[in-house]
C-alpha cells in the first residue's frame, strides 16, 4: 500500500543561491469616469496609484505567509508600475532575489493585491444603482517573464 503524499514544502536545502527575477501583470477594468477620477485625484479614499503600489510591495514581502507552501525568501527589489488606460489600469510587478527558489509567486501576489487594492479604493465609484459591479473586472493576471542566472547583469 502506497503512502498518500498529502502536503509538503519542496526541499531546497541543496539548491544553490542564484539571481532570480519574475514579472507579473494584471489588469482591472473600470468605468471611464472612475479612471478620470483616479487621474484627477478625486477618489474619496485617496491616491489610488500610490496606495496600490505600496500594497503590492507589502504583499510581495509577505507572500510566504499567504501561500502555504511558499518559502520565505530574501527579496532584494520590487518594482511596481501602474499604467492608466481609458478602460482601466494595468499593474506590472517585478520582483528580484538572490536565493534558492523563484519569485513568480511573489510577483503574482504583488500584482493581485495591487489590483484588489485598486478595486477597494474605487468600489464606491464603480457600483451601479443596485450596488453591483457590472463592468468592474480583474483580468489576465499572469507571469510575463521569469529569469534565473548566476549573477545579475553588470556584476562580476
Amino acid at each position: 500500500m502506497s503512502e498518500k503524499i498529502g502536503v509538503k514544502m519542496v526541499d531546497i536545502t541543496e539548491k544553490p543561491e542564484v539571481y532570480r527575477e519574475a514579472t507579473a501583470r494584471g489588469f482591472i477594468r473600470l468605468r471611464r469616469e472612475t479612471v478620470r477620477a483616479i487621474v484627477e485625484g478625486r477618489v474619496p479614499k485617496g491616491d489610488v496609484i500610490t496606495v496600490a503600489k505600496t500594497a503590492a510591495i507589502l504583499a510581495v514581502k509577505r507572500t510566504w505567509e499567504l501561500i502555504p507552501l511558499c518559502h520565505p525568501i530574501p527579496i532584494t527589489a520590487v518594482d511596481v508600475g501602474i499604467e492608466v488606460r481609458d478602460e482601466g489600469l494595468e499593474v506590472v510587478v517585478t520582483v528580484k532575489s538572490s536565493g534558492k527558489t523563484g519569485v513568480e509567486m511573489e510577483a503574482l501576489t504583488g500584482a493581485s493585491i495591487a489590483l484588489l487594492t485598486i478595486w477597494d479604493m474605487v468600489k464606491a465609484l464603480e457600483k451601479d444603482e443596485r450596488g453591483q459591479y457590472p463592468t468592474t473586472a480583474i483580468e489576465e493576471i499572469r507571469v510575463v517573464e521569469k529569469l534565473k542566472r548566476p549573477e545579475p547583469e553588470g556584476r562580476a
